[in-house]
C-alpha cells in the first residue's frame, strides 16, 4: 500500500475536487454517478482500468454487429435495466431458446429422461425444496463438491457439477452448500436462475449491455477518469480524501462499487471496522470465461437448436445469442477450475477445444466462424473474476446480499449489495441508485 501525508482537511474542505467521489465505472458506479449529477451534486469517477464498464464489456465485430463479453442477460422482471435500455435507445429481443439445453455427453446427446440423469433430476427437486426451508448453519462448513460426490451415477454428478460451475462462476470445493442454498433463495428460486424464457435469461440487448455504460459515461463526460487506480480513502469528520497513483482528490462523500476481494487493495485511514475488514478477505470472485464465435448468419438453425450444456471436459454451456437479422452469434461459457485450465492453450486452440465437438450436432461450418471474441474475467486484474463475490466456506460475509452500511463518510455499491437481484445487472443499477438516494440524504444540504 502507498503512503502519504496527512492532509490539511480544513484547506482541502475550501477547495474540494468534487462533491462525491466515485470509486469504480462499472454499471453500479456509473448509475450511481449520474443519479447525483442530475440531482445536482458535483460528481467524480475514478476508475483503475483503462476503460469503463467493470464486469460489462461490448465489442463490435467484423460484420458490425454488438457482442457482450461481460454481463448481458437481463431477467424477465429486470425492470431498471429493461426502463435503463429503452432510455437510452438500445433493443431487446428474446432469446432464441427452447424448453430446456440438450446435453451432449461423450459427443452424444442424451435424452433428457435418459435414467442416467434421473439422480440429478431429484437432486435438483431437493435444492430448491432447501431454498424455501434453509439450510443449518453446520453446513456453511460443506462444500457442494463434497455434496456431489454423494450423488450416485457419473452422469448425474457431471451435470450438476457443470450447472453449478456455470450458474455461480465457484470453485465447488470453496463454495458451501449454506451459501448456495441462501443465493437461490434470494435470486427468486432455481427455476429462475437455469431458465432462459422467463427465467434470469430471458433476452438480451441489440446493441450491447456494454452500449448503455459507454452512454452512461458519455453523459457524464469528463466527470470519469480512466487509469485511476485508488490506493488509500482516508476519512475525516470534514469528508474524505481519495489517492489514486494520479493524485489525491478531496470531496464530501465517496461510494465504494468496487467488489469486496477487488476493494480490499485499498488502504483506509483510519482503518475499517471488523466486519468490512472480515468481508473483504473471507470473500473471492469467480473464475469464468466467455467466447463469442460470430457467423454471416445462424445457419444452425436449419439443423439445430444452439443451446447446449456440455458434459465433455472444459464442461460449459452454449447459448445462441443472435439479435433479429443480425450475423450469427454462438455464446459459450466454462468457469471454475476449468475456465482456468485454457489459459494454457492459445486462442486458436481454446476455438478448437470448444468449437469441434459441435460438429456432429451443429455441422462443419461451426469450425469456419468470421469472428472469434473472447474474454477470460479470472486474468483481468481490475475486475478480479465474474460473474459474482462468493464467500469462503465457513464464512457467511459473502452471502448476498451484502453488507453496505455506511462507514463515516464513505458508502458502498455494486450489485451484490442489491436487496433484489444482486448480483445481476439489475442489481447493479439497483445499488447505484440506493447509494446514491444514501449520498443526497446524508449531505449538508441536499439539492432539491
Amino acid at each position: 500500500m502507498l503512503n502519504h501525508d496527512p492532509v490539511d482537511a480544513t484547506a482541502a474542505q475550501d477547495d474540494p475536487d468534487a462533491t462525491v467521489v466515485v470509486v469504480g465505472a462499472g454499471l453500479s458506479g456509473l448509475t450511481a454517478a449520474r443519479e447525483l449529477h442530475r440531482r445536482g451534486v458535483d460528481v467524480l469517477v475514478l476508475e483503475a482500468a483503462d476503460r469503463i464498464g467493470g464486469r460489462v464489456m461490448a465489442e463490435t465485430t467484423a460484420l458490425g454487429s454488438r457482442i457482450d463479453l461481460g454481463g448481458q442477460w437481463i431477467g424477465h422482471d429486470h425492470h431498471r435495466i429493461m426502463a435503463l435500455a429503452s432510455e437510452l435507445g438500445a433493443v431487446r429481443y428474446p432469446m432464441h431458446t427452447g424448453t430446456l439445453p440438450q446435453v451432449i455427453d461423450r459427443g452424444r446427446k442424451l435424452p433428457v429422461a435418459s435414467p442416467s440423469m434421473l439422480p440429478a433430476g431429484a437432486a435438483l427437486a431437493g435444492l430448491g425444496a432447501l431454498s424455501f426451508t434453509g439450510t443449518p448453519d453446520r453446513w456453511n462448513g460443506s462444500t457442494i463438491d463434497a455434496w456431489l460426490r454423494r450423488l450416485p451415477g457419473r452422469t448425474s454428478r457431471r451435470l450438476l457439477e457443470v450447472i453449478a460451475s456455470i450458474s455461480w462462476t465457484a470453485d465447488l470445493d470453496r463454495y458451501s452448500v449454506h451459501a448456495m442454498v441462501a443465493m437461490v433463495r434470494q435470486q427468486g428460486g432455481l427455476r429462475t436462475i437455469l431458465s432462459t424464457k422467463g427465467g434470469a435469461q430471458d433476452s438480451l440487448l441489440a446493441e450491447g449491455v456494454g452500449t448503455l455504460t459507454d452512454r452512461l459515461a458519455a453523459e457524464l463526460g469528463g466527470r470519469v477518469r480512466t487509469g485511476h487506480r485508488v490506493t488509500s480513502v482516508v476519512r475525516d469528520e470534514h469528508g474524505v480524501t481519495v489517492h489514486t497513483g494520479a493524485g489525491a482528490f478531496r470531496a464530501a462523500k465517496a461510494v465504494v462499487t468496487v467488489p469486496p476481494p477487488v476493494a480490499a487493495r485499498i488502504e483506509h485511514r483510519p482503518p475499517l471496522p471488523a466486519h468490512r475488514v472480515a468481508l473483504e478477505r473471507n470473500t473471492y470472485m469467480g473464475s469464468v470465461y466467455k467466447a463469442i464465435a460470430v457467423f454471416e448468419r445462424p445457419f444452425w438453425r436449419e439443423r439445430a437448436r444452439a443451446e447446449f450444456l456440455v458434459l465433455d471436459s472444459p464442461g460449459r454451456a452454449v447459448f445462441d445469442t443472435t439479435a433479429p437479422g443480425g450475423p450469427g452469434h454462438l455464446c459459450t461459457l466454462v468457469a471454475g477450475p476449468e475456465a482456468r485450465a485454457l489459459d494454457g492453450l492459445d486462442a486458436e486452440g481454446r476455438r478448437q477445444a470448444l468449437l469441434a465437438p459441435l460438429v456432429p450436432h451443429l455441422g462443419p461450418d461451426i469450425l469456419e466462424p468470421t469472428g472469434w471474441h473472447e474474454k477470460a474475467w479470472h486474468r483481468d486484474e481490475h475486475a478480479g473474476g465474474g460473474y459474482i463475490v462468493l464467500p469462503e466456506p465457513g464464512t457467511a460475509e459473502g452471502i448476498m446480499p451484502l453488507s453496505h452500511a455506511p462507514i463515516g463518510n464513505v458508502h458502498w455499491a455494486g450489485s451484490e449489495t442489491a436487496d433484489e437481484h444482486p448480483g445481476y445487472l439489475e442489481g447493479a443499477i439497483a445499488s447505484g441508485l440506493r447509494a446514491a438516494r444514501e449520498i443526497i440524504d446524508a449531505l449538508p444540504s441536499a439539492p432539491e
